[in-house]
Parts: structure tokens; sequence; C-alpha cells
């Protein structure tokens, strides 16, 4: 990615499990380029950066290395000019005309150059080099809108009211009005202009409602990622704390957990790059849940989870289902999993058949299972999932031939498989010890 002198000038940044930047309290995301090039513009000593994928985000420029999984930032507070974006060589038709084809095209890059200041007290200017097709304009107007904003000297704070302030004991002014008779034609045009002006004022107060829910939303979710944190922290450092505060906390911890997404992955910020951010944000947001549900679940339950964590930037089942297919390209921790039922399941890669497979052979040879059977009920209330995946863990288990299978109008009841339990060559002589063994004594029973 860098050279060891890159290394020294520019901080290290940290990135999740999927490759994806970790942003810091009150830090959004706002545009995002890739294939990028930092090349230094007079100090050769200073390391350049190749084929990283740049983030904006409302605090620094992050250059990430997809490969290595290695991230460096720029401070936005460092960089104290920023010049519009240009092509070297424009300028000279004539030399791009006798220029080869290589050297043509790599001149052609967009370059955007930025004065930055580096401790000690010292001026370099380095250039962002754009070898990819991208909206540069776009890229540079939402630079300069962060540096504007300077959101790293602002403390976290709620904004204040938006709303007209009202003076206490004054009336509505439309109860003040006077009310004029509908007379005539001109009274029935004087009527339908009172009915529109009310209706766009109505509009109007609506949508500022809605702006102000808006702008709340981010605000509230910056909050919960505080408090989570401060409850990650305490928890970790309190260990000595009764049972009931423990089960409090963990109720908190659990709710903030689905509220956790500060700054998620738009269309707007992304561009073409959407989906594969979109599913690498995806797969560090369903580590947890995941883990609280055994390794596995259902489409379905993600979806819901996913967009409530978003909060107002909802996405559609179609992105959901894209970026989850996505997974196969990259290194992550989840995958995508397709019942022969066809039901859609996100597991863990660590996730045993095995192990659960085990569990409902266990529960299969209880005395009540061994005579009555066992339903999906049962076998989610084991294994603490929800009812449609237990059934198609069950349906796994009886494709292992470890389980039978009895479909009556009751629903689905399934049986240990007493089958390998007889001896193929001699199958009228009972086993004495065994499973076959202890379902005839509980037959009899």
């Amino acid at each position: 990615m860098s050279s060891a002198a890159a290394a020294d000038w520019l901080p290290s940044a940290s990135v999740t499990a999927s490759g994806r930047p970790v942003l810091s309290a009150g830090e959004v995301e706002r545009n995002l380029l890739p294939l990028v090039d930092l090349e230094p513009e007079e100090n050769p000593r200073l390391g350049a950066l190749r084929g990283c994928l740049l983030a904006l985000t409302s605090h620094r420029l992050i250059f990430l290395h997809e490969s290595s999984r290695s991230a460096r930032g720029l401070p936005l507070a460092t960089v104290v000019h920023a010049y519009p974006p240009h092509r070297r060589h424009s300028h000279n038709p004539l030399r791009s005309l006798f220029s080869s084809s290589s050297s043509s095209s790599s001149s052609q890059h967009h370059r955007i150059r930025l004065q930055i200041s580096l401790p000690p007290a010292r001026s370099e200017v380095v250039a962002i080099v754009v070898t990819c097709k991208a909206d540069v304009d776009v890229f540079f107007g939402r630079l300069l809108e962060a540096i504007r904003a300077r959101a790293w000297e602002v403390s976290p704070a709620a904004a204040p009211s938006t709303g007209a302030p009202v003076t206490e004991g004054a009336a509505p002014a439309e109860d003040i009005a006077i009310r004029m008779p509908v007379v005539g034609v001109s009274g029935i045009l004087r009527m339908e202009q009172e009915s529109w002006e009310s209706a766009g004022q109505n509009l109007q107060d609506a949508f500022q409602d809605l702006n102000a829910l808006m702008s709340k939303a981010k605000e509230m979710m910056q909050l919960a990622e505080k408090m989570r944190l401060k409850l990650l922290t305490n928890s970790s450092t309190e260990s000595n704390s009764n049972d009931e505060e423990m089960g409090s906390k963990q109720d908190m911890q659990d709710l903030l957990l689905s509220v956790g997404i500060v700054s998620p992955v738009t269309k707007e910020t992304a561009g073409a790059l959407y989906h594969q951010q979109l599913s690498l944000q995806l797969a560090d947001f369903v580590r947890i849940p995941l883990e609280r549900a055994g390794g596995m679940m259902a489409l379905v339950d993600v979806y819901c989870l996913f967009n409530r964590a978003r909060g107002t930037e909802l996405i559609s089942p179609e992105d959901l289902l894209q970026a989850c297919s996505l997974w196969e390209k990259v290194d992550v921790p989840v995958m995508l999993r397709k019942f022969d039922s066809g039901v859609k399941v996100i597991q863990t890669k660590t996730h045993s058949d095995e192990e659960v497979f085990a569990r409902i052979s266990s529960l299969a040879q209880k005395p009540d299972a061994l005579q009555k059977g066992i339903s999906p009920s049962d076998a989610a209330f084991t294994l603490g999932i929800a009812p449609a995946l237990a059934k198609e863990h069950l349906l796994n288990a009886e494709n292992k031939g470890l389980l039978c299978r009895d479909v009556s109008p009751d629903g689905f009841r399934f049986f240990v498989n007493l089958f390998n339990e007889i001896d193929s060559q001699n199958i009228y002589t009972q086993n004495p010890h065994g499973l076959y063994h202890t379902w005839i004594t509980v037959g009899m029973a």
C-alpha cells in the first residue's frame, strides 16, 4: 500500500473485520472514490499511496487499501487550501497529440491539489489523483463543504428547535381574523382562496415537522452509539455488580445495538460502490446478532434489524439480497445460505451443522420424544431459534438419516431413526441394549 515514508507522515486508520473504516463519534461518511492515488507535489521524500479507496468523511480523508485491509487517514483539520480539480497537460493539445497512448491516458487523470500543514510547522502540497471514471466535481464540492463545516470542532449537542417561538397567552391568528360573510361570486372565490392558503400552511407545517424529525434521527443514533460504547466499557471494568444491574445493562445494550449505525452507506455517498460498501457494512452489523442467535438468522429477520438500525436510510429487499450475494467475492466471516426448501438465511462461516444435529439427536432420544416425536416448535425452543429455521434443521437431519418424518393433520413430527439400530443380517433379533431397546421399553410403558 505505502512506503515507510508514507507511514511517517500519515496517521494510520482503523478498519473493521470486513474492511470498512472505523468512524469516530460524530463522524459520518460524505463520499467515496475508488482507485485513487495520493502523490506529493513538491517533496519527493513523502511516500505516495497507490490504488486506494478514498472515503471522505466529515473529519478525515481515509485512504483504504482493500487487499491488505489497512488504511491511512488525513485529517481535514490539516488542509489549509483545496484547489479545484484539473487535468495535467490539458492546456497543451500538441503535447497530448504527439504523446503515446499510455502517457496520454495517465495525463488525463483528474488531480485535486491540497495544501496541508504538517508538524512541526511545515507546509506541503499533495495531489489526489483520481484514476477512474467518477464525478470529481461532486467529490470536490463535498470536500469543500466538509472543510468549511469543521465538524471536528463541534461538540455533539442537541440542535436548537427550528420552530417559530409562540408567545404565551397569544391567541391564534385564525381566531383573531374577522370572518367575512360568503356573499356572491366574490365570497365564493374568497372562501376558495382561504381554503388553499390553509392547505398550503398545513403542508408547510407538516414538512417542517418532517425535517425536524430527519435532523433529530442522526443525533439520536449518535447518542445511542455513545451510550453503547459506555455500556461496553462499564461492563468490562465493573464485573462485581449484582445480577439485576447486569440484566438491565444487557437489556439496554441489546436495545442500543439495534440502533447503532451512525453513518449508514447510501447511494448518494457511495455512488457506484453502493452495493459493495453496503455488503461490508452489513457483514460488520450482523456479527453480534448472529452470535446471539446461535450463528444463523433468517434473511427477513436481518432485513428488519438492519433497516431499524439505519434509521431513516431504509434499503429495499433487492439491495439487501444483492449485498449478501457479494460476500462470495470478499473475505468476510458471514455467508448467505439457501436451504433445499428455498428459505434463505445468513450464517457465520464457523457455524457447524454437526453441532446442531447432535443437539437435535439428543432431543429426539428423550423418553417423551421417543413416544410422541418432536415438532419444529420443540426444536426451536431447544436451539433458541425461530420455528422456521428449526424446521429446516429437522429436514436436514432427516436427509442425513438421523430422523424420520411423520406427516399428519397436526403437522410435522420427527422421530429418531431406529433403522440404524437394526442388524440387516438378522432383522428379527432384538438388541437388548441401545436405542432400539429404549424405544421398546418406552412403548410398552
